[in-house]
């Protein structure tokens, strides 16, 4: 692990602003403002493995609002929270007023009144998720400005329709655990790839969150998917910009092979297409349950033509001297332990299944340090002071 004065001194050499921001979006942030994320992640978890307490609120609430399944997320927010000193209230929009009516801009409001950071998920709806999100955001930002809020909370995206960014923030750390640092980065090859699901109506957030900020570090990137599994136009647009001005490179392929050719990293992942996601969105809107099972048979029979799109052993092979760092944001389907046929062959995962553990462990930190930077305006200051004072965490 880094030098802990070492990261004082990086965090500190690092421009941009965080202070009182939200985290909606990676490719909203500068190339600056993630490194510090990760070095503010980096010094909390040598503090937490020094059984220092990094307790930095007296007081105060973190509300979750997970408008979809969720177990490393739902608990990395959790973990965040606890980390800094935050209680934890998980809104349960079933049991609020929101099914009779209760409008966004109440809703937030109500429930931000003690509160230091909103955490979201929602990702079914296309073009639905972020747009939420940035709703919530305006609506505490106005009650704080009237006066009805004493603090304004900030927002953090746990995954939304266009982005996960604390998923890929956690697996930049992961890569530049593996690699050695972050400036390692430029020019290692990561294969983003579709892999095989006998499932579907997976978002697209998770892909669409790599190639947006692995191309923010001078990675060659690769995008790989069969014909018709595009992601959202604009995101990819977005990815081919960012490999450009940060000195990487990134392309679209059909191939998993090919994506996996010399590759440093593999990422295969299923996802549903761009246009189904689309067409999901409609028929859930309108309750349309007929159609919503017309659409996932459709949609499986489609899936099943590419059985072939799988993470095996000779697949591997074709990476970097056969041994390119396998990467999952978790639960992968493992063919023949989670489904009869999946993303990845067991035993590759099983090679790889205390790293992807790891890969997830450092979701906590990076939300932490997401809220951390956004509450106090002198990271390296308050980093330092809890060294200083050395309370035992246990």
């Amino acid at each position: 692990m880094s030098n802990f004065q070492g990261l004082l001194r990086e965090i500190g050499s690092l421009s941009g602003d965080l202070y009182h921001k939200d985290f909606l979006l990676t490719w909203e942030k500068s190339v600056d403002e993630l490194r510090k994320i990760v070095a503010v992640a980096d010094a909390l978890q040598w503090l937490r493995r020094g059984n220092i307490s990094t307790r930095c609120f007296e007081s105060g609430l973190a509300v979750s609002i997970f408008r979809d399944q969720s177990t490393r997320t739902r608990f990395s927010f959790f973990s965040a929270a606890n980390l800094l000193g935050l209680g934890v209230q998980d809104l349960d929009e079933g049991r609020s007023q929101i099914a009779h009516g209760e409008t966004v801009r109440e809703t937030a409001n109500m429930i931000a009144f003690f509160t230091e950071f909103i955490g979201i998920r929602d990702d079914i709806f296309l073009g639905a998720g972020h747009t939420y999100m940035q709703q919530v955001a305006a609506a505490v930002e106005e009650g704080f400005k009237a006066g009805v809020l004493e603090q304004r909370p900030y927002l953090v995206n746990l995954q939304s329709d266009v982005d996960h960014p604390t998923q890929s923030m956690a697996d930049l750390m992961q890569l530049k655990n593996h690699f050695g640092g972050l400036d390692q980065l430029r020019g290692k090859k990561i294969a983003m790839t579709w892999a095989y699901s006998p499932s579907y109506g997976k978002p697209l957030s998770v892909p669409q969150g790599v190639i947006g900020l692995m191309t923010r570090f001078g990675m060659d990137v690769v995008l790989a998917h069969p014909e018709g599994y595009q992601l959202i136009p604009d995101v990819v647009a977005k990815a081919g910009v960012s490999a450009k001005e940060n000195g990487g490179s990134f392309k679209v392929v059909s191939s998993m092979d090919e994506a996996f050719a010399g590759a440093d990293v593999v990422y295969p992942k299923s996802w549903a297409p761009y246009h189904v996601m689309e067409k999901r969105t409609e028929l859930l809107r309108s309750n349309d349950t007929p159609g919503l099972k017309e659409l996932e048979k459709a949609c499986l029979a489609k899936n099943a033509e590419f059985k072939g799109w799988e993470c095996t052993e000779s697949k591997m092979k074709l990476t970097r001297k056969g041994k390119a760092l396998y990467m999952h944001c978790l639960p992968a389907d493992i063919s023949g332990v989670s489904c009869a046929a999946g993303e990845v062959a067991a035993s590759v995962f099983e090679r790889y299944r205390i790293p992807t553990y790891i890969q997830a462990g450092f979701k906590p930190y990076i939300i932490a340090a997401v809220m951390l930077a956004a509450r106090f305006d002198d990271p390296v200051k308050l980093l330092r002071a809890l060294k200083r004072r050395a309370v035992p965490r246990a």
